[in-house]
């Protein structure tokens, strides 16, 4: 293992972790593995991203709701709806 390791230039840990990982696989299998988790690195970001907008919308939401509930007459639209 460890020349092995040494033409990869992996260490012995990452081999065993390979192994251990995708040691049942068949290349086919491992090939629709990897693409899968190109594609989750890919959709991450876009869910992290309109999870920030959703909170911040919520938040906004939220403030001018508890600002229209604090008006006497009701809300008041400060532009064009």
């Amino acid at each position: 293992m460890a020349d092995l390791a040494r033409k990869h230039g992996v260490s012995e840990s990452t081999l065993y972790y390979w192994k251990a990982k995708y040691g049942g696989l068949e290349v086919p299998e491992a090939k629709r593995l990897r693409a899968l988790e190109d594609e989750n690195g890919r959709i991450k970001p876009l869910l992290a991203d309109a999870t920030l907008d959703n909170a911040g919308l919520n938040d906004l939401l939220s403030k001018k709701g508890t600002a229209c509930h604090q008006a006497e007459s009701g809300c008041v639209s400060s532009g064009p709806a």
